[in-house]
């Protein structure tokens, strides 16, 4: 979204006004600076300092309210306000508002962190919209939004400056997880505007996912959107991204056969216990589930798929489980509750954990007295843990007779259908690209909107003033059913002759002809009505777009 470079001034203006305005001796101290002392807002390495010191950090935010009236006459004594504010207008503390906002990915996946890391910057689904606020009350964020699964935690941002808004992120991820910032940046990954677009499409898509082509990275996304709505930091910039990602995912999965074979962490964690287990054992295997949630229930259908018949699964509730017993006809599900998970598992010889508990289910001394597991099976007791935070202490792995694995672990499974995985992304990144393009233009059309504003509010004030003229001269004994009928034709006309005119400034970016008209309308639009819109930079982008589509 572009901030008016005319925001800047109007909103400093009104600030300073009003400290010239109250009594207190320091307002009267910084109303009396002279001129040479003011200049120290125009350096440009101490601008942005200076400004943020007598604003006390105000946010840069377009309010109508806010702007001064042209023809608004001013006390002398507030000279050498504007004098000051006249230097602020063209200093460098404002320069960043007169760029568009960025999009930009703060994030850290199973590709660049370690589950160690991930788990203590996991943030449940239920907290999303309270962390999408605390994001939003940062000074130099718009919108937010929070994308943390098992194999990612990615947050989502628009942001006034690229650099102070990452810098502002990094330090609320530290605050809220415990890790210095120094460690959060080694581990981090960053994008930009096209490319944290082309990003989370290839995220919906399920081309970052661990597992090539997952289908629950889509869900997850669709989630996202669905906890937003109603969020106030959840605006159109953020929103539109994570909708068209939803419309990316579902085409990928339509067009391409990307999502054949093992396409879930919980399909992968099957294949991965199944390699190392024996290969006579598989069929007969004790298996045992911790969590019925969606991933819990996929572990049990892919352990059906592959030919296990009898398994029993933890939960703190049966409802799930007799919900997915009578969904696998033939398949003997037996029920435990929570309480009896340690007497399961020493009954187990594979044991799958996938609850959302945030504290560890087992640790070393709950496993180190569960009894050995046969020969028949390896000798080992597997414990594959799908969970984030995990649900599995890392000081299991010291047990003897134990062997523990995690989500980062189904790297094995990944790495035997390499050369598949490569052939299959390289089709879907066509519709990507394709997707992304269309996004990145839709951002454009939106720039579109100020001026459909200021059209619309120019027609308004003309119709009230002329409606009052005329309600006027008919006197004051009008009937209110006249009164009426009167307003309603004037909107009425005003609103047709707009159809036109609003129509040509609307534009869904998906054709360069199209943007290049939008162009030149607004051009006419504002030179016609002197609607003083700052449209430079939509101006360049488009030409951008023109000539490249022309070449």
């Amino acid at each position: 979204m572009a901030v008016s470079s005319t925001f800047s001034g109007a909103k400093l203006e009104r600030l300073l006004i009003n400290s010239c305005s109250s009594p207190s001796a320091s307002s009267l101290r910084a109303c009396s600076l002279s001129h040479q002392q003011m200049k120290a807002f125009s350096k440009p390495n101490r601008g942005r300092k200076a400004l943020a010191q007598r604003t006390g950090g105000v946010r840069c935010e377009v309010a109508q309210s806010d702007a001064i009236n042209e023809g608004e006459k001013l006390d002398p004594s507030k000279a050498s306000a504007l004098s000051a504010l006249e230097q602020l207008k063209t200093s460098a503390a404002d320069r960043y508002t007169k760029e568009r906002s960025s999009i930009v990915v703060i994030g850290l996946s199973v590709h660049t962190a370690p589950v160690e890391m991930r788990e203590k910057l996991a943030i449940p689904e239920a907290e999303w919209p309270r962390a999408i606020a605390e994001l939003c009350g940062l000074n130099h964020i718009e919108e937010a939004a929070v994308l943390s699964t098992c194999n990612r935690m990615e947050i989502y941002v628009v942001a006034l400056s690229q650099h102070r808004g990452v810098k502002e992120v990094t330090e609320w991820m530290s605050k809220t997880s415990g890790i210095p910032v120094s460690e959060i940046c080694e581990h981090r990954f960053l994008l930009y505007n096209k490319d944290a677009t082309q990003h989370i499409f290839e995220v919906s898509a399920g081309l970052d996912s661990l597992v090539l082509g997952e289908g629950q990275i889509l869900a997850q996304v669709k989630q996202v959107v669905k906890v937003g709505q109603g969020v106030v930091g959840f605006g159109r910039n953020i929103s539109g991204l994570f909708k068209h990602a939803i419309t990316v995912g579902k085409r990928v999965r339509t067009e391409t056969n990307i999502a054949a074979g093992a396409v879930s962490v919980s399909s992968a964690a099957v294949e991965l216990a199944l390699m190392k287990l024996p290969e006579s054992s598989h069929a007969t295997a004790r298996m045992l589930v911790i969590g019925a949630g969606k991933m819990g229930k996929l572990v049990i259908k892919h352990l059906v798929a592959k030919g296990c018949t009898k398994m029993v699964v933890v939960n703190r509730s049966e409802e799930k489980v007799a919900a997915i017993r009578e969904e696998m006809q033939g398949v003997e599900i037996i029920y435990r509750p929570l309480t009896d998970m340690l007497a399961c598992s020493a009954e187990a010889d594979v044991v799958f954990t996938s609850t959302a508990s945030e504290t560890p289910l087992f640790l070393k001394e709950h496993v180190k007295d569960l009894p050995p597991v046969s020969s028949e099976v390896g000798g080992l007791r597997l414990f594959v843990d799908i969970s984030v935070p995990r649900n599995v202490g890392s000081c299991v792995s010291d047990v003897e007779g134990a062997r523990l694995y995690n989500v980062d672990d189904l790297k094995e499974v990944v790495a035997a259908n390499k050369e598949d995985r490569l052939r299959k992304a390289m089709e879907a990144q066509a519709i990507i690209a394709e997707e992304s393009k269309q996004f990145e233009a839709w951002r454009d059309s939106l720039e579109t909107v100020p001026t459909i504003k200021k059209l619309r509010a120019y027609a308004e004030r003309i119709r009230v003033a002329e409606l009052e003229k005329c309600l006027s001269k008919m006197g004051e004994d009008i009937p209110k059913k006249t009164r009426r009928a009167v307003d309603d034709l004037s909107r009425g006309i005003v609103n047709k002759l707009l159809h036109g005119p609003m129509q040509h400034l609307r534009c869904d970016g998906s054709d360069d002809r199209t943007l290049s008209e939008t162009l030149e309308n607004m051009h006419a639009l504002n030179r016609m009505f002197g609607l003083e819109s700052d449209i430079s930079l939509f101006e360049q982008k488009i030409r951008a777009k023109v000539e490249q589509s022309q070449k």
